[in-house]
């Protein structure tokens, strides 16, 4: 059974959910504008290339708004997000940026640790996430004022304040607002937007993974599991996220990342 046909199941209010996210993203996109003469608008998406992240990018090409999409590809991505990546650049109206870590960084980080450093302790696994993905994030995110994720309250404890439009980087931080349009959307809402608009998305939700990152660090789920069970399964629940949304006052850029 494909993940459309097991998830695919809206929310009574889904009509008005999706009104309330082509709004915001409308918004965003007017309130970020590109600055005359700009390459690039002020506001971009941060895409995983999750079911969620799909969503959005489907929405901006659809409503053909000026907002930039990148990806953070780590170098230890599953093969399938890797082609998922080649079939949304080549179809996206909205330009797709690839960010990769610094290689020099990989490369002294692996011969010191060992490529399996991510199992020895949470902290050589934080440090792996800030190679690939915190370093990488803070170059794309360089000039931007605003930018968009697919955090959803229902994905987790730690993410069940998760807000519409999170301003708390304004003051101490980062100065960026982040928009998160998916927010109060249900694992059902996000399939059933799949299902009806025919949304490209990763053969691997069809194999139980509805949380992809790096494949050596997320499995596929069984019934019953949270849904961030496949991610950084060896360690404790309280440490599952890998720096890019978690706020660290101390240090400003991560604290956008």
């Amino acid at each position: 059974m494909s993940a459309v046909e097991l998830h695919a199941r809206p929310s009574l209010d889904f009509d008005a959910k999706l009104a309330a996210t082509t709004a915001l993203l409308k918004l965003a996109a007017h309130d970020f504008a590109r600055a005359p003469g700009a390459a690039a608008p002020l506001v971009a998406q941060a895409s995983s290339l999750g079911a969620e992240d799909m969503v959005i990018s489907h929405l901006i090409n659809t409503l053909q708004l000026d907002i930039g999409i990148f990806v953070l590809e780590t170098g230890m991505l599953h093969a399938e997000t890797l082609q998922l990546l080649a079939q949304l650049q080549a179809a996206s109206r909205a330009p797709v940026e690839v960010f990769k870590p610094v290689n020099e960084s990989v490369v002294h980080f692996v011969a010191k640790e060992g490529k399996d450093a991510m199992y020895k302790s949470v902290d050589l696994r934080k440090a792996c996430c800030h190679i690939r993905k915190v370093e990488p994030l803070a170059r794309a995110l360089a000039g931007k004022r605003a930018w968009l994720t697919g955090m959803r309250r229902e994905q987790s404890g730690a993410r069940a304040e998760v807000p519409m439009i999170d301003t708390s980087d304004l003051t101490g931080g980062t100065g960026r607002v982040k928009f998160n349009p998916l927010a109060n959307w249900t694992w059902g809402d996000v399939w059933h937007y799949i299902a009806l608009h025919k949304v490209a998305y990763n053969p691997l939700h069809d194999q139980f993974y509805p949380s992809i990152g790096c494949a050596p660090c997320t499995r596929a789920i069984s019934l019953g599991e949270d849904f961030r069970a496949g991610r950084w399964w060896w360690e404790d629940e309280s440490a599952k996220e890998c720096g890019l949304h978690v706020k660290q006052h101390n240090n400003p850029e991560e604290a956008a990342a």
